[in-house]
């Protein structure tokens, strides 16, 4: 039996959850369960576009709004970031009862930057990993108390786009 890994997509450059995704369409290849929770994103095109992929991939996003986290006034942000943290909840249930052989988790690292949960709550998240799932973490900043919880980290930069693209 393959042992699960967990893998961190971080770094200021676009890109991190189009290669989460395309991660994800390469296991469903291999006739894997994939779930994919994403956060801060509100519920836009790439939400409505990611949700074509089902019900190969099942895709979940717990935000009620139609806006980014990041444009939201603090009364939203309060009632966004409950949205988010049962978002981490319903995570954790997914991982604890086997539910997926592969969980991305788009944009959850961004959730420790707005300080909607801390990086204890992801590390116990982990936690409730079975050894054969595959986690995939993105965000822009990786926090240093998650060093011992991964098995690996790409760093993508505004420069390695530049230089790869056009």
């Amino acid at each position: 039996m393959k042992k699960g890994i967990v893998h961190v997509l971080c770094g200021e450059g676009s890109g991190k959850s189009a290669c989460a995704i395309g991660l994800a369409v390469k296991a469903a290849g291999r006739n894997k369960n994939i779930v994919i929770i994403q956060f801060l994103k509100g519920r836009n095109e790439e939400n409505e576009m990611s949700k074509r992929l089902e019900p190969e991939i099942k895709v979940f996003s717990f935000e009620k709004s139609d806006k980014p986290f990041s444009e939201l006034s603090s009364e939203e942000r309060k009632e966004e970031a409950t949205n988010m943290r049962n978002g981490v909840n319903f995570a954790k249930k997914v991982l604890s009862t086997r539910d997926c052989d592969v969980l991305i988790l788009d944009e959850i690292l961004g959730l420790v930057d707005y300080g909607i949960i801390e990086a204890a709550d992801i590390a116990k998240l982990l936690e409730a990993k079975d050894d054969d799932v595959d986690v995939i973490m993105t965000g822009i900043v990786f926090p240093d108390e998650l060093y011992g919880c991964v098995d690996s980290i790409s760093r993508i930069d505004s420069e390695d786009i530049k230089k790869s693209c056009c």
